[in-house]
């Protein structure tokens, strides 16, 4: 089954992100996660890949286990940072090689202690350059790429952004996978741009169950993400974490609902390697198998 197909269906897809843990310890509590949130029948897992290829090892250890424990596909996240045209090639046939079946393409942000992409020598610049790499050497490998429903922070505007996502698009991607967000109607804007440009793979919700307000203030103002003033007020009204853990939750269930009765082709759940809060998200709705 093509990367599309797990979204074009009658049922919405489920795909859950993971990042390679530093220890084997935390690859074993990885795992535990991943058993619970298997009970959702996700369509696949996707896992992130470090700049420079830092997490290369750890990446693929990872997806090599998730997919012999539990049957089921697996996707490496690559980026254009650090590595020349061979190394990315190097890394892709030894992703096939080990039973990955897609690829989660991007550009990379700059390494840590950098504000600015730098090309590598002998490397590529865009994310499209990436696409374009996969889809004509590697062609059994499905593509996803990323969807900034509120701008990506590097682009000048809204209309040169799309112009970039468009790029990706045309050079081969499956889908698109949103950075998280959490106004709804964000998504539902940007949906109807890229529907108007011409961009007619389905497009994908990322969404972060919110925990803890600090932590996702924090998250937020990486990417730029806009918090409503209603949540950040109700997760403010106690410092209890228990309580901020069902706040957060009850926000997310509200946020997902709304997009399944939208008619999203399915959710991207970043879990940051725990299962509870998306779990609870998704006992709330008819993802339960």
């Amino acid at each position: 089954m093509g990367l599309g197909d797990f979204f074009k269906g009658a049922k919405p897809g489920l795909s859950f992100e993971l990042y390679p843990p530093k220890t084997d310890e935390g690859v074993g509590l990885l795992l535990e996660a991943v058993s619970e949130l298997i009970e959702f029948s996700p369509d696949f897992f996707t896992c992130t890949y470090g700049a420079g290829g830092s997490t290369r090892d750890r990446t693929l250890q990872v997806l090599n286990e998730v997919k012999a424990k539990f049957d089921v596909p697996v996707a490496s996240h690559l980026t254009c940072v650090g590595s020349t045209v061979e190394q990315l090639r190097g890394y892709l046939q030894s992703a096939i090689s080990q039973g990955i079946e897609h690829i989660v393409a991007l550009r990379g942000d700059p390494p840590k202690g950098q504000t600015e992409f730098t090309q590598t020598d002998g490397g590529l610049k865009y994310a499209n350059e990436l696409v374009d790499l996969i889809r004509s050497e590697f062609p059994q490998l499905g593509i996803a790429v990323a969807g900034y429903p509120e701008v990506h922070q590097e682009a000048p505007n809204a209309e040169v952004d799309l112009e970039n996502l468009k790029r990706k698009v045309d050079a081969g991607a499956d889908i698109i996978v949103t950075q998280l967000f959490y106004i709804n109607e964000d998504f539902y804007r940007f949906c109807d741009k890229c529907v108007a440009a011409g961009i007619k793979i389905p497009i994908v919700p990322g969404i972060l169950p919110v925990t803890n307000l600090s932590q996702i203030q924090r998250i937020a103002s990486l990417c730029k993400a806009k918090l409503p003033d209603s949540l950040v007020s109700r997760l403010g009204q106690n410092s209890d974490s228990e309580w901020q853990f069902s706040a957060g939750v009850e926000f997310a269930q509200q946020q997902v609902a709304d997009l399944l009765k939208s008619g999203v082709p399915g959710v991207h759940f970043y879990v940051l390697n725990k299962s509870q809060a998306t779990a609870e998200v998704l006992k709330a709705h008819w993802f339960v198998s």
